[in-house]
C-alpha cells in the first residue's frame, strides 16, 4: 500500500521508511544540537555517599564534573605528548581534543560534532599515523566524548552517533587519499561496544526510576486506601452510636402526643420542636458521613445555611426554653458562602453551649457587619433555675477555633464579670467594600 495526500504522489514505503529516518536523525541531533544543557548534579542518596559526612556528601554531587574535567585534562596530556610539533602546537593540538570533552558538560549533543571535527584536525595533523585519521589523541578525544554524550542521550542518539562515524571513517580517506578504509574498523567496533554499554546501563537507570515511581504511587494509593478504610470505620461506628437513638427520639417525640389523652399544645410544640431537631440532626448526620465514607464524594446541592437563616435558629432555640436576642448593625450585605456557612456554624454553636452548660440564662447574639470583615458576639447571663447543666464532650470551642483559624479570623472565649459566657469572633472579609448606605439595626 502507498500513502497518498491531496495534490501530491503517491509516497511508497520506502519513501516514508526514509524520512522517518530523517526526521529521527534531525530530532536527536541536529535540531538545537547547541541548545545549553548542564549536567545536573549526582544523587546523593546511594549505598555509598550516604555514608559520607554532610560537608563531603554535597561536595560529592559533582564528581560526575570532575570526572569530566579530569578525563579532558588526561587527553589534553595524551594529544600534546603524541605530537610532533613544537611545545605551542602541542598545546594548541591537546586543546583541540579537550574541548569536546569539556563541552559534554554543558552541550552534549554540539559536543558530538565538535568532537568529530576535532578527531579530522587532529588526524590532519599527524598524517604519519598508520590508523590515520585515527590518532591516539584523536581516539581519547572522541572515545570519552561520544560516552559522556550517548549517557546523556537516548539510545537512538547513540545509534546515529555510531553511524555517523563508520561514515567519517569512510568517506574522510576516500576524499583525502589518506589512510585505508579498514582503519575504521577497530574504531567502529570499539565504538560499538561502548555504546552497547552506556544503553544497558541507560535503560537499567530507567527501569530503576520506574520501578522507584511505581512504589511511590503504590504507597501513595495504599496510605489512600487505608485512610478511606478507617474513615469508613468511623462512619460506621457515628451511624450505629447516634443514628439509632436520634432515629428513636424522632418516633417517640412523633408518637408521645397520642398516648396522652388531651394534652396541651404546649407539649404537642414541644415534641413537633424535638422531632424536628432530631430529623434535622439525623439529615446533617448522613450528609456528614456521606463525606466521611467516600473519597470522591460530592456533596448534595442542598442549600447551606447562612446567616439569612439566623431568625429560624433564634426561634428553634427560644421554643428550646433559651431566651435570646439578636443584634445586627453595619450595612447588611451578602458574604461569602464559606464565611456565611461559618458564621451560621458558629452562633449555633455557641447558643447550643449556652444551652447546654447554662440552663435557664439569657443570651445575646450580636452580628455586625463591619469595613473589611464580619464580627460575631455570643454571650450569655449565669444559669438559674433547678436544670443541672449538661458537662457536655469540650470539642465545642475546638471546633469554633477551627472554622475561625481556617478563614483567618480571631476568637476569644470566657467567663464574664456577671458569671456567663461569651464568644467573640472576627472574620476578615478582603475585596469587598461596603454598600452605600445608613447603618441599620434591628433588635430581634
Amino acid at each position: 500500500m502507498t500513502e497518498t495526500t491531496s495534490g501530491a504522489a503517491p509516497r511508497t514505503p520506502e519513501i516514508r521508511l526514509a524520512s522517518g529516518l530523517l526526521e529521527s536523525l534531525r530530532q536527536e541531533l541536529i535540531t538545537d544540537a547547541f541548545a545549553y544543557r548542564p549536567l545536573p548534579p549526582m544523587r546523593t542518596d546511594g549505598r555509598l555517599t550516604r555514608r559520607l559526612p554532610q560537608r563531603l556528601r554535597a561536595r560529592a554531587a559533582y564528581l560526575p564534573h570532575a570526572a569530566a574535567a579530569g578525563a579532558a585534562l588526561l587527553v589534553l596530556l595524551l594529544a600534546a605528548t603524541s605530537s610532533e610539533f613544537g611545545p605551542l602546537g602541542a598545546l594548541v593540538l591537546g586543546l583541540i581534543a579537550a574541548t569536546p570533552v569539556l563541552m559534554t558538560l554543558v552541550r552534549p549533543v554540539g559536543a558530538f560534532w565538535v568532537a568529530l571535527v576535532a578527531a579530522g584536525l587532529l588526524g590532519l595533523a599527524a598524517p604519519s599515523e598508520p590508523a590515520w585519521p585515527w590518532s591516539p589523541g584523536a581516539v581519547a578525544s572522541y572515545l570519552v566524548s561520544v560516552s559522556i554524550v550517548a549517557m546523556r542521550t537516548r539510545p537512538r542518539a547513540a545509534g546515529w552517533m555510531w553511524l555517523i562515524t563508520v561514515a567519517f571513517g569512510i568517506l574522510l580517506p576516500a576524499v583525502t587519499g589518506q589512510g585505508d578504509l579498514a582503519d575504521v574498523s577497530p574504531m567502529a567496533f570499539i565504538l560499538a561496544v561502548v555504546f552497547l554499554a552506556v544503553t544497558v546501563r541507560n535503560t537499567r537507570r530507567q527501569a530503576e526510576k520506574e520501578v522507584s515511581a511505581q512504589a511511590e504511587v503504590t504507597a501513595v494509593e495504599r496510605e489512600r486506601r487505608t485512610l478511606l478504610e478507617e474513615r469508613t470505620t468511623i462512619a460506621r461506628e457515628l451511624h450505629d452510636v447516634v443514628a439509632h437513638h436520634m432515629s428513636v427520639v424522632a418516633i417517640q417525640a412523633e408518637a408521645a402526643p397520642y398516648r396522652v389523652k388531651n394534652p396541651p399544645p404546649e407539649l404537642e410544640a414541644a415534641f413537633a420542636t424535638i422531632r424536628e431537631n432530631a430529623v434535622a440532626a439525623l439529615t446533617e448526620l448522613r450528609r456528614v458521613l456521606g463525606v466521611v465514607r467516600s473519597a470522591d464524594y460530592e456533596a448534595p446541592e442542598a442549600p447551606q445555611p447562612t446567616l439569612a437563616s439566623l431568625d429560624g435558629l433564634l426561634a428553634n432555640v427560644r421554643e428550646a426554653g433559651l431566651s435570646v436576642d439578636k443584634t445586627v448593625t453595619g450595612a447588611v450585605r451578602e458574604l461569602p458562602q464559606g464565611v456565611e456557612l461559618s458564621a451560621y456554624r458558629i452562633i449555633q454553636e455557641a447558643l447550643s453551649n449556652t444551652l447546654r452548660h447554662a440552663p435557664g440564662a439569657p443570651a445575646e447574639v450580636e452580628v455586625s457587619y463591619v469595613l473589611g470583615g464580619l464580627g460575631i458576639r455570643v454571650v450569655n447571663g449565669a444559669a438559674t433555675g433547678d436544670v443541672r447543666p449538661s458537662p457536655g464532650a469540650g470539642h465545642g470551642i475546638t471546633g469554633m477555633r477551627e472554622r475561625v483559624a481556617m478563614l483567618e479570623g480571631e476568637m476569644t472565649a470566657g467567663q464574664t464579670a456577671a458569671g456567663g459566657y461569651e464568644v467573640a469572633v472576627f472574620i476578615p472579609v478582603r475585596g469587598r467594600q461596603e454598600p452605600a448606605g445608613e447603618t441599620a439595626q434591628a433588635p430581634a
